[in-house]
């Protein structure tokens, strides 16, 4: 992260991770903006990125969510970014991550991952053999979201609540974030 980036959290990781219930309750927490991936793909091209996959092919859907990222990371600050999992296997798509805000990676094994995973109608890649699949992208993909995270969070250590609960904690402490507005609880 730029020492003058903006409080925008961008939370990477597998499907499975916990990047949209995280980010709920991050947002929750905060009283900032909270937006996922499927959201930003949705409201740009009228349909999911797994409609997206069906119908017109892998190429179309990873470029809407390299779109969906470029969006997420110009929303106005301070914002939460749930992030598609895939987009960290394009170079491009890294250095948008590392220069776009505060990047968390929400990191679980290839087992949890899986058993959280398969089975959502969203999920295409899990269809066929979700633990074999989510191991061989975890073994692909972890040192790549390792070059581009701000912030390493186990997912499988802990319940969402709690896990959101130190997220608060390390992003305030963050330059870009101590100011930021938040939501108040009495």
């Amino acid at each position: 992260m730029t020492v003058d980036a903006p409080c925008r959290v961008l939370l990477v990781g597998m499907m499975g991770s916990g990047k949209s219930t995280i980010g709920r309750l991050l947002a929750n927490a905060t009283g900032w903006s909270y937006v996922d991936n499927d959201e930003l793909v949705l409201r740009a091209h009228g349909a999911s990125p797994r409609t997206l996959l069906a119908e017109r092919g892998e190429t179309v859907m990873r470029q809407a969510e390299s779109e969906a990222l470029a969006s997420g990371v110009t929303l106005p600050s301070p914002a939460i970014v749930g992030v598609a999992a895939g987009v960290i296997l394009d170079a491009d798509d890294r250095e948008t991550l590392r220069s776009g805000g505060i990047v968390v990676w929400l990191r679980a094994g290839a087992d949890d991952l899986a058993a959280r995973a398969a089975g959502a109608e969203h999920r295409p890649w899990l269809d066929d053999d979700p633990r074999a699949w989510m191991t061989a992208a975890v073994l692909e993909r972890d040192p790549l979201y390792a070059s581009v995270a701000d912030h390493v969070v186990d997912t499988d250590a802990a319940a969402p609540d709690e896990t959101a609960a130190r997220l608060v904690e390390l992003l305030l402490a963050e330059t870009a974030c101590a100011d930021a507005p938040r939501a108040t609880r009495e």
